[in-house]
């Protein structure tokens, strides 16, 4: 199974946060008028989820120590999270069926599992300032 490496994780960064900075823009100058305020605050909270995590994926690309199967992993949960939780919210916002909001929570599982991944790394990967001499 082909794991994610360091570059494809700074290029999913660079392209997820280029992606949610127009969203974001496109959503307060485009949207606005055409969508009830509970859409416009699902594509706002879409957007913003997808620029932490470009941002997240940012950190594990040029993160501390060596590249780990636990970054790795962390990559690919960020990028299947912000797909699955934020494209469920944008298409919701769009018109798409609410029943995809059965869905959202699953990329947010997605997301979380990103998170203790990091930790994880940390943990088991990095060396600790005693061990460094």
């Amino acid at each position: 199974m082909n794991r994610i490496n360091q570059r494809m994780t700074l290029v999913l960064a660079g392209v997820l946060g280029l992606l949610g900075v127009a969203a974001g823009a496109f959503g307060a100058h485009g949207l606005e008028s055409r969508l009830s305020v509970e859409q416009l605050e699902w594509w706002q909270t879409a957007a913003r989820y997808q620029q932490i995590h470009a941002l997240a994926l940012l950190a594990v690309g040029w993160g501390a120590g060596p590249w780990s199967r636990w970054r790795s992993g962390s990559a690919l949960c960020f990028f299947v999270g912000v797909v699955v939780f934020a494209g469920t919210l944008y298409a919701m916002a769009l018109g798409g069926p609410r029943v995809l909001g059965a869905v959202t929570p699953i990329g947010g599982l997605a997301l979380i599992t990103g998170w203790t991944l990091i930790a994880v790394h940390a943990i088991r990967v990095v060396p600790s300032e005693s061990t460094r001499g």
